[in-house]
């Protein structure tokens, strides 16, 4: 277990991408604490099923919009494990509409909880990570910052501030041993994209190269890569696991 001794917390963790996120890591060795924002079922579920395979775990509750949940966040868990080596920063919403009608809190919601949440939780933590010389941070991007989907220009601009942020806090903490990635998932199977995949169908896959839509552990294998000792001469990257969904030419 290459993780064992490090510490880790995710943002978002009590489903989908996130809580595969989390046992991941959880299953490669490390100490895992991640952040729910209201679903306190999902998140004893998580917490009761890693305890079970004898791991340590913790739940935290927090609004990852506000700069203070996200300080006292990061506290809480240097208090309690005596470091933070990595963050996966994996909270996110989906707040559709197209820009003639899109109203103000559809538009101020997402960039607050995809992106401005980005901010709170690296700026917090690179404070522990800069001072131990050590960190791993991978940030949740997605496909469409790349493509052009109508109805998700505040999802699209969410996801390409985390790429252009990822790619300059990478330059900023290089020297103090700590990297910053983004991976940047197609179709995924979870909760928050079924509406989506519903109303597409079966041409969805047809647009996908490998002809299946992802599912959460193909993002978590992408995190455990960021999050290991081996990519350590990896910094400043963005990582599309699509299916080939954005090769094109298809």
């Amino acid at each position: 277990m290459s993780l064992e001794g490090r510490v880790a917390l995710v943002t978002g963790g009590s489903r989908g991408i996130g809580r595969a996120i989390v046992e991941a890591l959880a299953d490669d060795g490390a100490k895992v604490a991640f952040v729910y924002a209201s679903n306190s079922a999902a998140a004893d579920s998580v917490v009761a099923d890693l305890k079970a395979k004898g791991q340590e775990v913790m739940a935290i509750q927090a609004d990852v919009r506000s700069k203070e949940a996200a300080d006292k966040t990061i506290d809480t868990v240097v208090e309690a494990w005596g470091s933070l080596d990595i963050l996966v920063n994996n909270a996110g919403i989906i707040r559709d509409g197209l820009l003639a009608v899109m109203d103000a809190t559809q538009w101020q919601d997402v960039i607050d909880t995809n992106l401005t949440s980005v901010f709170n939780f690296c700026q917090a933590a690179t404070r522990q990570m800069m001072s131990q010389r050590y960190g791993r941070i991978i940030n949740m991007s997605s496909v469409a910052a790349d493509t052009s989907n109508p109805g998700q220009a505040n999802y699209a601009a969410s996801k390409g501030g985390i790429e252009g942020f990822t790619r300059c806090i990478a330059t900023e903490l290089a020297r103090r041993g700590v990297t910053a990635n983004a991976v940047a998932p197609g179709f995924i199977e979870t909760d928050m994209t079924e509406a989506v995949v519903e109303a597409a169908g079966k041409e969805i896959k047809k647009k996908i190269p490998v002809r299946r839509l992802g599912a959460p552990s193909d993002i978590a294998n992408a995190v455990l890569y960021f999050a290991q000792e081996s990519s350590s001469y990896v910094t400043g990257q963005i990582l599309k696991v699509d299916g080939g969904l954005t090769l094109g030419g298809m």
